[in-house]
């Protein structure tokens, strides 16, 4: 499979199937409730709760270790955006990102999927199930050369690479306190040590 880091499209709906486009227009006219983001999936649009605060330092910490190896013309960042997958009818708002910076430029409120280099996910209670499948089968489908899964409940990393028609070839996981390796093209070890979840929370506690 062909991996493509940059093609840079901002659209307001996507290519793909006539069930698809109408399911992205429904998402754009839609009123999600507060609180709550919603994604394209598995045929259906999905709606799960914003993450708990104790997820923002991780994923500050993600942006900040990986950008400084991002592939050039790309960026790390966490900022609320719907990326778009029409060979497997999805979209999707990651937690945490590296995508080309050209992939915003002009008018459009969903990116195209394959200017993605990196998409990293935090579990929760309403979203363990689809980070650990359909999103794994998707984004190794769709060519994003590297998926990180951090599963707030086993507190663990995994990390996905080689993307191939069957999701993805290559995998790792580590627990939380250790480092990992981030494959090209990051070429990083990731410090874990504070993704742990704070003493008194619930392990994936509900809401994201």
């Amino acid at each position: 499979m062909t991996v493509m880091l940059e093609r840079p499209t901002a659209i307001d709906v996507p290519s793909g199937t006539a069930r698809f486009r109408a399911l992205c227009r429904t998402l754009l006219d839609m009123e999600v409730p507060d609180g709550y983001r919603a994604e394209i999936i598995g045929g259906n649009i999905v709606m799960s709760p914003w993450s708990q605060k104790f997820y923002m330092p991780v994923m500050r910490s993600l942006r900040s270790q990986l950008e400084p190896h991002a592939p050039s013309g790309h960026i790390v960042d966490v900022a609320p955006f719907l990326f778009t997958f029409p060979g497997a009818e999805r979209a999707y708002g990651p937690d945490v990102y590296a995508v080309a910076e050209k992939a915003f430029d002009g008018h459009g409120r969903y990116v195209d999927g394959e200017a993605l280099s990196l998409v990293a996910e935090l579990t929760s209670d309403s979203t363990r199930e689809t980070d650990r499948t359909d999103k794994v089968s998707a984004y190794g489908r769709s060519g994003v050369p590297v998926y990180l899964l951090l599963d707030m409940e086993e507190q663990a990393a995994t990390v996905f690479w080689r993307p191939s028609e069957r999701g993805y070839d290559s995998r790792l996981t580590t627990p939380f306190g250790e480092p990992l390796r981030i494959p090209e093209p990051f070429g990083c070890d990731l410090d874990t040590s504070g993704f742990k979840t704070p003493a008194g929370e619930p392990d994936g506690a509900e809401g994201r």
